[in-house]
């Protein structure tokens, strides 16, 4: 019944672009999103950056996530509708996650669709890898979908990433251009943060900062206790900070755990001094900081059978990774943490790591739009 109520959306939708698709070409990008309902720092330093490239190309920006409540579903497919008109007039579209307007619809040849995915990589399998695992998607409505159909290109960081990718998006090696995304450029370049932070929290100057990400799990909560009562004991000097999942969290924002002041999860990174994770992408931009890294995942053997995982971690980063937090906070007490081993992890999964993949990825696109 799903799929077939997803064939007539479908069809419905196609009616209704159909005209839209007579109108004139523009000198235009579009680009859409479902992870937030503003710009990303990606989308805001390319946007920046296309501005001193192409200053005649108009920049359209259609964000919206999809809320759970039937007045949000409305606005949604109601908004699918401006969607389509953009599609149909715009040069390139620019997604960084599924769109359904970019994927279930026949578009102009002209239209370059360029996929910039919202991570700097993929640690968990995703899209069509987790097609049929526990926590994946249902392989009919995954087809009826169309997920990830009519990508030109896919941006990926280093050529070990593009596999995932291919994997993950249905794609062989020709769409995929390797270049890492704008945030690089923004993790790497000074902005001054580290003054902003301690003038708001003078009463961290002499503590070590450990930043908690966890990445979007329904056990979220259960590490982060673990994690929690962990550093209530013997850990006066670390101040743990928690930065969680932007699309669902389970853990409370509790001021114990959170800092006076507006911080991005990138400015967090820049100011901490250790960084824990568990499945999340967020690893990649911080073993480009080269900080120390530690991996806390208790629930590792369940993940992998209900999700699954792209790197292993053991492997890879063996000395960093943890299954009890009182083995992980004992191991940052001792402080001998192995940044060779990072450094071969950063070097291996986000290939460019200066300050120019914002000008790359603008020029690219200058190209698509000629």
């Amino acid at each position: 019944m799903k799929t077939f109520l997803i064939e007539v959306l479908k069809f419905g939708l196609g009616i209704i672009y159909a005209p839209f698709k007579l109108l004139k070409t523009k000198n235009r990008i579009v680009y859409l999103s479902r992870q937030s309902n503003t710009k990303s720092l990606d989308m805001k330093l390319l946007e920046q950056e296309l501005a001193k490239l192409s200053p005649d190309t108009q920049q359209i920006f259609r964000l919206r996530m999809m809320e759970n409540s039937l007045k949000a579903y409305l606005r949604y497919c109601f908004g699918i509708i401006g969607d389509l008109y953009y599609l149909a007039t715009s040069k390139v579209a620019i997604v960084d996650t599924y769109s359904i307007a970019v994927s279930c619809l026949k578009h102009k040849e002209e239209l370059k669709v360029v996929q910039i995915w919202h991570a700097l990589g993929a640690t968990k399998k995703f899209g069509l890898q987790s097609i049929g695992t526990k926590e994946g998607r249902d392989e009919k409505i995954s087809n009826a979908m169309c997920m990830h159909k009519n990508y030109d290109y896919i941006i990926a960081p280093s050529k070990a990433t593009a596999k995932f990718y291919m994997q993950g998006f249905g794609y062989d090696s020709s769409v995929i251009k390797i270049c890492s995304l704008p945030r690089v450029d923004e993790l790497l370049t000074d902005t001054g943060v580290n003054l902003r932070f301690y003038k708001d929290n003078p009463d961290l100057a002499d503590k070590k900062i450990v930043l908690y990400l966890p990445t979007f799990r329904d056990s979220e909560a259960s590490a982060f206790r673990l994690l929690r009562d962990e550093f209530k004991q013997g850990m006066d000097e670390y101040k743990l900070i928690v930065g969680a999942h932007p699309l669902f969290s389970n853990i409370k924002r509790v001021s114990e755990f959170s800092v006076n002041g507006d911080y991005s999860t990138i400015e967090l990174m820049k100011i901490a001094d250790i960084i824990i994770t568990d499945y999340s992408a967020c690893a990649f931009e911080a073993a480009i900081l080269m900080k120390p890294l530690y991996f806390f995942v208790p629930d590792y053997e369940k993940y992998c059978r209900n999700r699954g995982i792209n790197i292993d971690l053991y492997s890879e980063m063996p000395d960093a990774v943890f299954d009890t937090a009182d083995d992980l906070c004992s191991a940052i007490r001792i402080g001998n943490y192995n940044l060779d081993t990072l450094y071969k992890f950063k070097s291996k999964y986000v290939e460019n790591t200066s300050t120019n993949n914002t000008e790359i990825l603008a020029k690219f696109i200058t190209i698509l739009l000629k």
